[in-house]
């Protein structure tokens, strides 16, 4: 049975670690650091099958101004399912989120669709705009 977890508590460190395990970028995430992540974040929203965490998504916000949603994942066995868009549906109509004037994120060019279909638009900032990363090995 299919579950919404909107609370940070209820998501086992070492399940998400097993999904971010499941992505290139994040096999180097450790179980320590993944829990530090989940207790750090503002909202964490996950989705499980059956008791196992099948995708997640966490947020940091000021409540106000912005959040920027971090960390957005399906199990790569269970993408084409619709999970994404609920997962990124859950995140957006959060009770928490209601006030916040802007929701950020960065993505990969071919997940562009993906997110516009959940109503996010494309920003160019143009050419004074840049986004700077500060110890990002990726």
């Amino acid at each position: 049975m299919i579950e919404l977890l909107t609370d940070g508590e209820a998501i086992e460190p070492t399940s998400l670690l097993s999904l971010y395990r499941d992505h290139d970028w994040w096999t180097d995430r450790t179980a320590d650091d993944v829990e530090r992540a989940i207790e750090e974040s503002d909202i964490v929203v996950g989705i499980e099958d059956d008791g196992r965490l099948i995708a997640s998504a966490r947020v940091l916000t000021d409540y106000v101004y912005y959040a920027s949603i971090y960390d957005v994942i399906v199990a790569a066995d269970r993408r084409g399912e619709g999970l994404g868009q609920r997962l990124v549906g859950a995140v957006v109509e959060h009770p928490e989120m209601a006030s916040v004037e802007a929701v950020h994120l960065d993505c990969e060019s071919d997940l562009v669709p993906f997110y516009e279909s959940a109503g996010f638009t494309s920003r160019d900032l143009g050419s004074d705009f840049e986004t700077m990363v500060l110890r990002d090995d990726r």
